[in-house]
């Protein structure tokens, strides 16, 4: 069985990979946070913001593949494109929707969940 936690990010995976802007913002507190460490995004601050961050990092990319996994021991969610990893994503829930996600962009720091 899988906790709120769990159930929430799975929530946030399917949203993106519909890019279901009304399903994203169901699953995002009203003032959510995200954090990216590359990409040129800086900290992005309320849902409206946030689902925009989201959609043009994570939404249905074509030939991508979003799967929930762990990271940083919690559900979490990592973007491949060939095999190649090219966003992590790590949250922070609260309630039942998303509070904080932190999204890894730079290709330095994602080559250990590239697959084989």
């Amino acid at each position: 069985m899988f906790d709120r936690h769990d159930q929430i990010i799975r929530r946030l995976a399917e949203a993106c990979r519909r890019t279901d802007v009304t399903a994203l913002a169901a699953v995002l507190h009203a003032d959510a946070v995200a954090t990216c460490d590359g990409g040129g995004f800086g900290p992005v601050h309320g849902a409206e913001d946030v689902i925009r961050l989201v959609m043009t990092s994570l939404g249905g990319p074509p030939g991508g593949e979003l799967t929930v996994e762990s990271v940083n021991g919690r559900a979490g969610l990592a973007l491949r494109r060939a095999s190649r990893a090219v966003a992590v994503v790590a949250a922070r829930t609260a309630g039942s929707r998303v509070a904080e996600l932190w999204i890894v962009l730079d290709p330095a720091k994602l080559t250990g969940w590239h697959r084989g």
